[in-house]
Order: C-alpha cells, then sequence, then structure tokens
C-alpha cells in the first residue's frame, strides 16, 4: 500500500498547482481543506472531485445560452439539491472547505461560486467567478459583452441577478457605485486569496484558533505573488503559540527586507524579536 502523503507533500502540492499556467481552483479549495481536516486524506480529495463530475452529469444536455444554463444550474444546485448560504455560515470554518461546502450543502458565497463554477465548467457552460466588493457571484456568457453576460447569486440558491440587484450588492458593500470592471472574471488565484483571507479574518477574531492562522498565513506564502508583511504575521503568530525562536529569527529576516525603505519599522521589529528571545531565559 502506497503511503499517504504528509502535510509536507500537500503544501508541495498547493505550491506548484498555484504556480501552473491554470490553477485547478477545485484542487487548491481541496488542498486547504487539507490543512483543517486531518481526516480528508487522498481518497477524501478524490471523492469531492468524483462528486463534482456527477453533479455535472446532473445537468441536462444540449443547454444553449448563458440564462438556460443559470436557469438549469439553479434548479438542480439550488432548488432540487439544496445548495446555499446562512447568516450562520460566516461563524463556522468548514463554510470555506469546499470539501465540507459539498457535504452539508451550505457555504459562504465564494465557496458555493466555486461549487457551482466547477460544476458548470465540468459541464461544458461559458463560466467563470465575478469577485464584486464583498459577494461573490458567478457569471455565464461573454463577459465582455453585458447584454451576452448573465449574473446569478448561488448564496441565495442561484438567484438571477438584474443589474439592480448588482448595483445595490455593490453599494451596499462599498457605499460606490458598480463599475464595469467589477464583472470581470476572477483570476483563479484571486480566488484562493480571497478565501484565504476568509479564513484568517475568521481565525483572528478566535485567539484560540492560531493554528488556523498559521496555516493560512503559512498557505498564502507558497502564492507566487503576496504582501511581503505575511511573513511579520506569520512571526508574530509563532510567537504567540509559544515558538519563540522560530518567531524571533522570522522578525530578523522581515526587517532586514524593510529596513532600506522603512528603517524606524525594521527597528521596531528588531526589539519586538529581541523581546520574543528573552522569552526563553
Amino acid at each position: 500500500m502506497e503511503p499517504e502523503p504528509s502535510s509536507t507533500d500537500r503544501r508541495s502540492l498547493f505550491a506548484a498547482e498555484a504556480r501552473a499556467e491554470r490553477p485547478d481552483v477545485a484542487l487548491l479549495c481541496l488542498l486547504i481543506g487539507t490543512e483543517a481536516d486531518s481526516a480528508l486524506d487522498e481518497a477524501g480529495l478524490d471523492a469531492a472531485q468524483i462528486e463534482l463530475d456527477r453533479l455535472a452529469g446532473m445537468l441536462p444536455f444540449g443547454l444553449r445560452g448563458p440564462r438556460a444554463w443559470a436557469t438549469a444550474l439553479a434548479d438542480l444546485l439550488g432548488t432540487r439539491l439544496g445548495f446555499r448560504g446562512t447568516p450562520g455560515e460566516y461563524r463556522r470554518l468548514e463554510a470555506s472547505l469546499l470539501h465540507e461546502v459539498l457535504r452539508r450543502r451550505r457555504g459562504l458565497p465564494i465557496l458555493l461560486s466555486v461549487l457551482w463554477t466547477e460544476v458548470a465548467r465540468r459541464a461544458g457552460a461559458p463560466v467563470y467567478g465575478v469577485a464584486l466588493p464583498g459577494h461573490f457571484v458567478v457569471g455565464l456568457g461573454v463577459p465582455e459583452e453585458p447584454d451576452q453576460q448573465v449574473l446569478v447569486d448561488p448564496y441565495a440558491g442561484g438567484r438571477l441577478l438584474t443589474r439592480q440587484d448588482t448595483e445595490t450588492l455593490v453599494t451596499g458593500a462599498t457605499g460606490a457605485p458598480l463599475e464595469p470592471s467589477m464583472l470581470s472574471p476572477a483570476e483563479p488565484l484571486h480566488v484562493v486569496v480571497r478565501i484565504l483571507n476568509n479564513i484568517r479574518a475568521w481565525a483572528s477574531t478566535r485567539p484560540e484558533r492560531g493554528d488556523v492562522a498559521l496555516w493560512g498565513v503559512e498557505l498564502s506564502l507558497l502564492l507566487p505573488s503576496h504582501p511581503a508583511r505575511l511573513r511579520y504575521e506569520r512571526a508574530q503568530l509563532l510567537v504567540r503559540r509559544g515558538e519563540f525562536l522560530a518567531g524571533a529569527a522570522e522578525m530578523e529576516e522581515y526587517a532586514e527586507v524593510v529596513a532600506a525603505v522603512e528603517p524606524s519599522t525594521a527597528d521596531m521589529i528588531r526589539h519586538k524579536a529581541r523581546a520574543a528571545r528573552a522569552m526563553l531565559n
């Protein structure tokens, strides 16, 4: 029997997939799930992919046009199978994990949108995610031609969004008007970054879940592009967990990065590194 891949192996796979020419969003989301759920093994990853294929096979054949696809997806996933969101999902880590969303049929808007797009893509639909400010939705059709684009809200069970609905969502989240650029397809890694940001935000209000905050940062650092400040965030998390030497070393390395442009910030971080080392005495 082949040994199960270790967490290090899965992180290597995550990093490699994130650097692929066309990153597989479903695989990246499922690999995020392995950090939260130690029971999610290779068989579980395969089972989740198979379930996405099965759901795609339940869609009718011969669908034409974005509205027909939107209606069929809402009927299958929203009405018949009950995939949708509830306000309580924002309090659950499972709502940000694709394998749990498949199992529970509940999730945050972005995870439900990933599910919708992955099922639709497998069935041949012209589909893509749309990262509206504060609320992720799904687009079908041709994004460059507004009259050929249909937007649906998986969080609301696949409700078709009018232009006014979309403007209301954006204005409610930002206070600003809807801009055409907001309706562009979301890049795969933008989706992953947004999911990891949600997970880190969830953990930030739960000091007892420093483990989640740490792996959320560490996965973010594996992405091809990430803010340098994430290294300082990781260092702080290590110190809070009692890993003083590792945290201090990370702070000192980050201080070297920022020293040329923010010398006072670098000095402050070096002081914190010394304080972390002193905790061992």
